[in-house]
């Protein structure tokens, strides 16, 4: 069930579960009393190879023993270089610089300064269920919830929110979604912020917080032929998506744009705090001089795991793990939604899929996704919730999952369903 909130912690550190962890290997994490539990959190989406990979262990454990720190504006370092030339090389198209920060928050503030600076207009586009982050100009740019604003009055300005194509919330075929919305981004543009004050457009390809909700190819064409036509960048915010996290080493690749800015985190380094953002060279060198730099960018520790975190993708074929089992898990889930009324939508692409819970009774659809979560929980299983009103339950485990711990996640899960929402 649920946690309560443990001693010397701040209050306003929501607990999703009552698990205190010993130590994780692979999709299972472990109590000190010998509790097992199957992991579709990957603390959130971070996790990508499992808990603590042999390979990423020994990496991390080599570099200590070398360079714990070597700060990235003072001296140059060879897990940092090594990291720059793989990263770069997987990046769409022209991009091919890199700057370096701990969380995607950071990374978002610094893609956020470089675009205004590169195109010297003051407005950012973005699109409603996105979540970027919590520091104040990230946290301007997230409309997933209120949470993330309430109470900090005013926030950034120069910020618009333009519908995201929302099929499901809709109501509509994803084409009537994405031409809805493109006609109102089209009047956004007449009538809110003017493109000669645009500077970008951030979008989530697949939303996150907001509920694990793919945009389309019709949709994102759309924001690359308006971003192209009037001189504003296209920034995707790959934060959970990104990294083999949906079948593709990006999520925008689904929908075959191309992009000006990328940001990533999360699953880039299995667990160490690291994050960056790319753009081309050219875009990047319009940025203000001095307007990047941080003590703990970069760190070597960090790019050393990652550095191993990319050997294990490219040895144990990650990404094509996470098409293969995300289909799989796809199909159970929609079998289930066939079978329980409270189960409304299965959306989502490989291994990042929402299962959205309808109001069943009396009982409320946020309700009912923390029964069945809780449930889940007491029979082993560890599931996330998203959305406005944390109504999604999101289906996130580590890219080495394989058929059997999904067949395993999802009988617990039918299980619950049959006790839970009946």
């Amino acid at each position: 069930m649920t946690g309560s909130h443990p001693g010397y912690l701040s209050p306003l550190l929501k607990q999703a579960t009552g698990v205190n962890v010993e130590h994780g290997e692979g999709c299972y994490l472990y109590t000190s009393d010998g509790q097992r539990y199957l992991d579709f959190t990957a603390g959130i989406g971070v996790t990508s190879t499992g808990h603590c990979h042999p390979k990423v262990v020994a990496a991390a454990q080599e570099q200590v023993g070398k360079l714990i720190h070597g700060q990235y504006t003072t001296v140059m370092h060879e897990p940092l270089m090594q990291l720059s030339e793989r990263l770069g090389a997987l990046m769409p198209g022209d991009i091919d610089t890199l700057f370096y920060a701990n969380a995607g928050t950071e990374a978002i503030e610094g893609a956020l300064r470089l675009a205004r600076h590169a195109t010297g207009r003051p407005n950012i586009i973005v699109f409603q269920g996105g979540f970027h982050g919590r520091t104040m100009g990230a946290a301007s740019l997230t409309s997933s919830g209120t949470a993330y604003s309430a109470g900090l009055q005013p926030l950034m300005g120069g910020v618009v929110v333009a519908p995201f194509p929302h099929a499901f919330y809709y109501g509509w075929s994803e084409d009537e979604a994405a031409d809805f919305c493109l006609r109102e981004l089209d009047r956004i543009l007449e009538t809110c912020s003017a493109p000669s004050d645009t500077a970008a457009m951030f979008i989530e390809p697949v939303l996150g917080e907001g509920g694990f909700v793919p945009a389309n190819t019709r949709f994102m064409a759309g924001l690359r032929e308006r971003c192209s036509h009037h001189g504003m960048l296209l920034g995707v915010d790959e934060v959970q998506a990104g990294y083999g996290r949906t079948g593709q080493f990006w999520s925008h690749s689904h929908f075959g744009v191309q992009p000006d800015i990328v940001v990533t985190a999360k699953g880039i380094a299995s667990g160490f705090p690291l994050s960056a953002f790319a753009a081309s060279n050219e875009t990047m060198a319009r940025g203000g001089p001095g307007s990047q730099g941080g003590t703990y960018g970069g760190n070597a520790v960090a790019c050393a795991a990652a550095l191993a975190t990319l050997d294990v993708f490219e040895e144990e074929g990650l990404t094509d793990n996470a098409a293969t089992q995300g289909a799989h898990l796809r199909q159970r889930l929609t079998d289930l939604a066939a079978r329980y009324d409270c189960v409304a939508d299965v959306r989502g692409k490989g291994l990042m899929l929402g299962v959205e819970i309808q109001q069943t009774g009396g009982t409320s659809e946020s309700q009912l996704a923390t029964a069945i979560t809780d449930a889940c929980e007491a029979e082993g299983l560890l599931l996330l919730r998203c959305g406005p009103r944390k109504q999604v339950i999101r289906w996130l485990p580590p890219l080495i999952v394989d058929r059997e711990q999904i067949d395993k996640a999802v009988d617990i899960f039918e299980r619950v369903l049959a006790s839970t929402a009946s």
